[in-house]
């Protein structure tokens, strides 16, 4: 499976296809999760970052019941695997970082500076050129404004699409 946050939060299967997850709330509570991909995250990160900070009185319940809607979801898309873990502080995302686009963003964006301070403009456009095509919109376009909402805010992934470079031969925005 993929975990798209460059954009709307998305996910999809191996073949392509989506995966649908729900509402806002689900939404959110896969991006944060999403966000640690592979480490766990704490129940009362996760109940600050879907509540803000006037959680419900049984908000302890009601991730739990989300948790579990959230894993139905993923294990339909995933042809029966379990995705959502849970950790004996809270629960963790059981995929390798790479199956974000996030993190494959910020490995091309690397590989391309590298390809620059190597003097290989050709390899970097290319290379920047691919990492920025990830990006679908603003960043977690999808839930930056829902309840508790706040997935982007100090974290390590940027909030909206940085500009494309232009690079030589080629139109700023053009298409592939």
């Amino acid at each position: 499976m993929q975990f798209g946050m460059l954009g709307p939060v998305e996910v999809r299967r191996d073949d392509g296809g989506p995966v649908s997850v729900g509402g806002p709330q689900m939404r959110s509570l896969l991006a944060l999760l999403v966000l640690e991909a592979g480490r766990g995250v704490g129940r009362e990160r996760l109940i600050d970052g879907l509540h803000g900070e006037e959680p419900p009185g049984d908000a302890g319940h009601a991730l739990q019941s989300q948790v579990s809607r959230l894993r139905r979801a993923l294990r339909n898309g995933s042809g029966g695997g379990e995705i959502v873990e849970s950790t004996t502080a809270g629960y963790r995302l059981a995929i390798d970082p790479r199956d974000t686009d996030a993190h494959r963003f910020a490995e091309l964006a690397e590989r391309g500076r590298k390809a620059l301070r190597d003097k290989d403009p050709a390899t970097a456009a290319t290379l920047l050129d691919e990492a920025f095509g990830l990006w679908r919109g603003p960043a977690l376009a999808d839930v930056r404004d829902a309840p508790g909402g706040r997935q982007g805010q100090g974290a390590r992934h940027p909030r909206s699409r940085p500009d494309r470079p232009a690079f030589p031969g080629r139109r700023r925005g053009a298409a592939r």
